[in-house]
């Protein structure tokens, strides 16, 4: 039977050197920041029943633990550097284990981040991981930032991991290559590090936040903080490819409201558009303006001949639903 430092050295400890002038073994990590530079930091915790379906698959599992951190950095422009991961496991079982840290170091390696410390005990599944990255002074990409005048954008598309949760919970009849397209998006989301990054370094975007509650709610906190509003065009909002062969009113929440997505969505001056496009073709990521942001406060909606919308559309909450 694995202990406790068993199971972190068999797993968890890795030879390879990294930013870490010491990691994994004492009380604390000690890690030197580069000269000029501020820290990042984020924590998000994933628990089973409330993030995930029990049973989930752990390569899976591991990925996305790590991606919704790695989208908070990206959300500020910030480079990641290291993360700690708090893992509470019912037991300790070798190949959940194996899968969990296949699926995580995959992700970490892919973008140079150090798993530098943490904690593990026994208990209900739950997996705390807490990230740090780096930005130089004034380029963070805040949520108080946006100005009348800006257009809103997304990266990639949305909707298609809450259409792949409605299929699960048999709330829409999805075809079962539908259901694992559509599911792709909701187990292993994609961190768009490299377009946060690119927004940041070349002073393109004002404000950004990456869109996991849902479009109208992680919009909302960029509104509020910068005391504006938006007119969002509602049928450009880009719906996944499964979503996109949906009826329009599904379309319109799933995009809107749907959730789990981990794009970006960012406010920019008009004069930025060229260069934003440049950016987001040289990283690979696509791009989509949604709309503007306006003196008034609240969000408006319209459709794509910009006659006006009433959509009633909520994000989700840990609170309330």
């Amino acid at each position: 039977m694995l202990s406790e430092f068993d199971l972190i050295k068999h797993y968890f400890v890795r030879p390879v050197p990294g930013r870490a002038t010491l990691g994994i073994g004492d009380d604390c990590a000690l890690l030197a920041p580069a000269p000029g530079m501020q820290t990042a930091i984020s924590s998000d915790m994933l628990v089973e029943g409330r993030h995930f379906f029990a049973g989930e698959d752990a390569q899976r599992l591991g990925h996305k633990s790590l991606a919704v951190n790695l989208s908070d950095l990206a959300a500020m422009g910030a480079r990641p550097v290291a993360f700690t991961l708090a893992l509470a496991l019912p037991g300790a079982d070798r190949a959940w284990l194996e899968g969990f840290a296949r699926g995580l170091f995959a992700l970490a390696d892919a973008h140079g981040c150090e798993l530098i410390g943490g904690d593990t005990t026994k208990g209900p599944l739950n997996i705390c991981i807490t990230v740090l990255g780096e930005v130089a002074p004034g380029r963070a990409l805040r949520r108080d930032a946006a100005q009348a005048g800006d257009e809103v954008w997304v990266s990639g598309t949305l909707g298609d991991a809450r259409l792949a949760l409605a299929g699960y919970r048999g709330e829409v009849a999805l075809a079962p290559d539908a259901q694992a397209a559509a599911g792709t998006r909701m187990h292993t989301p994609t961190p768009r590090v490299a377009l946060g990054l690119l927004l940041a370094e070349r002073g393109l975007a004002r404000a950004a936040i990456d869109v996991s509650d849902g479009l109208v709610g992680d919009l909302g906190h960029i509104l509020e903080r910068s005391g504006v509003g938006a007119t969002l065009d509602a049928d450009a909002l880009p719906a996944g490819p499964v979503l996109a062969g949906q009826p329009r009113a599904l379309r319109r929440a799933f995009t809107a409201a749907g959730g789990d997505d981990y794009e970006l969505c960012f406010t920019a001056p008009a004069a930025a558009r060229a260069a934003i496009l440049e950016a987001a073709a040289a990283c690979g990521t696509p791009v989509t303006r949604i709309g503007r942001i306006d003196a008034a406060p609240g969000l408006r909606w319209t459709d794509a001949h910009g006659a006006p919308l009433a959509l009633e559309l909520s994000s989700f909450d840990h609170f309330t639903q």
